[in-house]
């Protein structure tokens, strides 16, 4: 009996992921207009972490599906888990089911929490991921700082890390809106892989996390296209400042 419901509820989830993921694609690439650039940066391979900037709280609905779609549907596997504050994804029982079939992991907004933070260190290895460096959405579409976290995170495991930055979303989901909008032009790019062979031999300490998470969000930076170089190449300058 318990193997009759493990195989019914394996259906049910195979089902709920695809039916949304594929629906996301709609959403952004039909309903709205979304131009994807470095995807074949992309490995399709378990310990991948994806790194892009923070605009809205459904950001990671669209870097998962501009990533992996169409191949998931016949590899789910490839659906990244991704942090989600609890508060707007985990505050009732149904919403919280979804989420979790969403891979989502839940991540209390202001608190640095071990436990989240080692059960990415456990997913990772056999996943892909979807983590935000700057721990919090801008309100200005600005780049933030990187938080040692994923510093952290990155140090411990070791993972592909592929930069990614994203414009647009804030007309699509402005911060206080719970409805996303449609006909926005959104723009998605995905880095080469970063690497971070020179940190690996420094202690295992917050300076050395900071530093990290420093070249992840100059990586970030460095992403972009014709029309939004001079953007860029403010935010690359005035990261490097940060950090020095």
């Amino acid at each position: 009996m318990k193997t009759i419901f493990k195989l019914i509820n394996n259906f049910i989830s195979f089902i709920w992921i695809i039916s949304t993921v594929t629906i996301a694609w709609i959403f952004f690439k039909v309903l709205n207009r979304t131009k994807v650039y470095g995807k074949k940066n992309i490995p399709l391979k378990t310990n991948l972490l994806l790194l892009p900037n923070h605009l809205t709280m459904i950001d990671s609905f669209l870097v998962g599906p501009m990533a992996f779609y169409p191949k998931v549907i016949l590899k789910p596997s490839l659906l990244p888990w991704s942090p989600a504050a609890e508060e707007n994804f985990f505050n009732n029982p149904i919403l919280a089911w979804m989420s979790a079939k969403w891979k989502a992991i839940p991540v209390k907004r202001g608190r640095k929490d071990l436990e989240v933070l080692n059960r990415m260190s456990e997913l990772l290895p056999h996943s892909t991921m979807i983590n935000f460096p700057e721990g919090t959405r801008s309100r200005t579409g600005k780049l933030g700082k990187g938080r040692p976290g994923v510093g952290k995170l990155i140090y411990d495991v070791r993972p592909i890390v592929i930069p990614v930055r994203l414009f647009g979303m804030k007309k699509v989901l402005p911060i206080g809106s719970y409805i996303p909008r449609i006909f926005k032009k959104i723009t998605v790019i995905f880095g080469k892989p970063i690497d971070f062979s020179e940190f690996y031999t420094l202690p295992d300490e917050k300076e050395t996390w900071l530093k990290i998470s420093g070249k992840v969000m100059e990586s970030i930076a460095e992403l972009k296209v014709e029309g939004e170089r001079k953007n860029t190449s403010l935010d690359v300058e005035r990261l490097r400042g940060s950090y020095r």
